[in-house]
C-alpha cells in the first residue's frame, strides 16, 4: 500500500510546492495528464474554445502554469466564486488526473445565448437561456425563436429540470417542457393545400406543447444512453378542430471521444443514433417511427483542420411537420433554400459535408438529398468560404461568417450566414 501511494504523494507534494513557492512551475513535467474532469460531474457549459484548451492539455506534460490559465478561464466563463484543481494518481506511475473543483457560492446562476444566427434567405434565429444550479439540481428557462431548424418557424419557451448524480455519477434525470407557436412560409401552406402524401400527419398546427421526462445513463464512458417519453400536443389552425397528439418513446445513443497523437495532432469523434416511436400504446393519434444517425470527425494538426460530417434519417408512418427532415438551412446543405428543395420536408435524408480550415479561414463542401419514400432523390451540392473562431473577450462560443453558393446551372445566388455558437 505504501508503494502505491508514493507516486500520488510525490505529485501532490511537488504540485503544492510549485504553486506556493512560485519556483519553476514545470518541476512536475515528467508526469503526463491522463484526464481532466470536474469533481461534481456537473455538465457545465463551456465555450468551444475553452473545451479545446482543456483537450489540448490532455496527453501533454503536466504544466501548472497552463492549468492555472485554464482554471482562470473557466472561473470567468462560469462566473464562479473560485475554481481550483487538484491532482490524483493516473493509470500508470507517470500519469496524473486533473480534478477541477468549482465553487459557485450559495447558488449558480448563469445567463447565456446558446445560439444566434442570421441567414439571408431564412432570417434570424435566437436562443437565450437563464439557469440556476444548486448542488445536483439544475433549472433552465429559455426563450427561442427559430426559423432555421424545422420547416416552420417556432417561437416560445423551454423549461428544463435536471437532477445530476442520482445515486451515482452515471445517472442523470431530466424533465423538459416546451410551448411553441408556429408560423409557416407561404410555400409550405401552398404545398399543404395540394399535397396527397400519405406520409404526412397533422397538417398545419398553430401551437405545440411538449412534456418530456428522460433519464441519461453512462453505459461505458464515453458512451451514453438517453431513454424517455415525449408527449406532444398539436393545436390545429382552426380552433374548432380537434387537437392531435404525437406521443413517443425516445432513445438516443451517443459516443463522444477525443484523443491525440502528439502535441500538434488532435482528433475528435462525435456520433449518435436517435429513435422516436409514436405509438397507440401512449394514446398517440399519430403513429410513426423516426430514425436518425449522425457522425462528425475532426482532425487538427497545427493550424490546419479537417471536419467530416455525415447525417442520415428515415421516417416510417404518418409524422407531423416538426419531425420531418430538412436540408438547405444554416448548418446543412448551406447555400440552398429549404423551401425550394421541399417546402414540406421529407421522410428520407442523406447528407455529407467536408470542411477544411486554416487558422480562422474555412472552406466547405456540402452534398445531400431530402425526399419522400417512393420518389427518386435529387442530390444537391453547395460550397462556401468563411471565417470562424472564438469570440475574443466573450469566449462564449464560436462565431461564423460565411458565403455559401448552391452549385447549379444558371445564376449565382449566394447566401450570407452569420452567427455564433454553431
Amino acid at each position: 500500500m505504501k508503494f502505491v501511494l508514493l507516486p500520488l504523494l510525490a505529485v501532490a507534494t511537488l504540485a503544492a510546492q510549485s504553486l506556493e513557492s512560485g519556483d519553476d512551475p514545470n518541476v512536475n513535467s515528467r508526469y503526463t495528464i491522463e484526464s481532466i474532469s470536474f469533481v461534481d460531474a456537473h455538465p457545465y457549459k463551456l465555450s468551444p474554445s475553452a473545451l479545446e484548451e482543456m483537450r489540448a492539455l490532455i496527453g501533454a506534460r503536466l504544466n501548472t502554469e497552463a492549468l492555472n490559465r485554464l482554471v482562470g478561464r473557466i472561473r470567468g466563463e462560469l462566473q464562479a466564486h473560485d475554481v481550483k484543481f487538484r491532482l490524483a494518481r493516473g493509470g500508470d506511475p507517470d500519469s496524473v488526473k486533473v480534478l477541477l473543483e468549482v465553487d459557485k457560492g450559495k447558488g449558480d446562476m448563469d445567463l447565456s445565448i446558446p445560439q444566434f444566427a442570421y441567414n439571408s434567405k431564412l432570417g434570424w434565429t435566437g436562443i437565450g437561456e437563464g439557469s440556476v444550479n444548486i448542488g445536483a439540481n439544475a433549472l433552465t428557462l429559455g426563450l427561442r425563436s427559430d426559423g432555421d431548424t424545422l420547416i416552420e418557424r417556432f417561437t416560445g419557451i423551454k423549461a428544463r429540470y435536471d437532477r445530476t448524480a442520482v445515486r451515482s455519477k452515471r445517472v442523470r434525470l431530466s424533465f423538459e417542457f416546451d410551448a411553441y407557436h408556429e408560423q409557416y412560409n407561404q410555400a409550405t401552406l401552398l404545398a399543404l393545400d395540394t399535397t396527397t402524401s400519405s406520409s404526412l400527419g397533422a397538417g398545419a398546427y398553430r401551437s405545440r406543447l411538449n412534456f418530456e421526462p428522460s433519464a441519461t445513463f453512462v453505459v461505458l464512458n464515453p458512451l451514453t444512453l438517453t431513454v424517455g417519453l415525449s408527449f406532444e400536443q398539436l393545436q390545429p389552425e382552426l380552433t374548432a378542430a380537434r387537437s392531435e397528439s404525437a406521443n413517443a418513446v425516445i432513445n438516443t445513443l451517443r459516443y463522444h471521444s477525443h484523443w491525440r497523437e502528439s502535441d500538434a495532432t488532435k482528433m475528435e469523434l462525435d456520433a449518435g443514433y436517435s429513435l422516436r416511436a409514436a405509438t397507440r400504446l401512449l394514446s398517440s393519434d399519430l403513429g410513426y417511427t423516426r430514425h436518425q444517425g449522425n457522425a462528425r470527425y475532426d482532425y487538427l494538426h497545427d493550424h490546419q483542420s479537417i471536419e467530416v460530417t455525415v447525417v442520415f434519417g428515415a421516417i416510417y408512418g404518418r409524422a407531423p411537420l416538426f419531425e420531418r427532415f430538412v436540408l438547405g438551412d444554416s448548418t446543412m446543405l448551406r447555400g440552398w433554400n429549404k423551401f425550394d428543395l421541399d417546402p414540406l420536408g421529407g421522410n428520407r435524408l442523406a447528407y455529407g459535408s467536408v470542411t477544411y480550415g486554416y487558422h480562422i479561414m474555412r472552406v466547405f463542401y456540402d452534398t445531400g438529398a431530402v425526399w419522400d419514400q417512393g420518389k427518386t432523390p435529387e442530390r444537391k451540392q453547395s460550397a462556401g468560404i468563411g471565417v470562424s473562431g472564438g469570440l475574443g473577450v466573450l469566449q462564449r462560443g464560436a462565431f461564423l461568417l460565411a458565403l455559401a453558393f448552391p452549385l447549379r446551372e444558371g445564376r449565382v445566388d449566394p447566401v450570407l450566414i452569420a452567427g455564433m455558437n454553431f
